[in-house]
């Protein structure tokens, strides 16, 4: 599935309305991914956030959002590192078909 065309130059989506399962699955694959229930537990609680507050978190944010929703050991940054190697707010976001998040470089 060629998909490319519906990601901006840093690979998110243009529009949020052409996020899929599948497509995460692809572009998690794209990244080195491969999405466990783990993955999904977080994506879920990202475009959560992201419908509550109408922006994607930033580490911190994220942290505190997981911990409240999945329990304090899957809030925790190494955990998400796990999960989303090098950014975890930066790559969960992408894989969720969110906008990066702002304070990410």
């Amino acid at each position: 599935m060629n998909y490319q065309h519906l990601l901006d130059e840093e690979g998110y989506l243009y529009k949020l309305d052409d996020w899929s399962e599948a497509l995460a699955n692809q572009i998690a694959q794209d990244k080195g991914i491969v999405l466990t229930d783990a993955h999904w537990e977080v994506i879920w609680v990202l475009r959560r956030f992201y419908q509550q507050y109408e922006h994607s978190p930033a580490m911190r944010p994220l942290c505190k959002a997981v911990s409240h929703e999945l329990g304090t050991d899957k809030g925790k940054s190494i955990y998400l590192l796990k999960l989303f190697p090098g950014s975890p707010a930066k790559i969960a976001a992408c894989i969720a078909g969110l906008p990066k998040p702002d304070n990410c470089l």
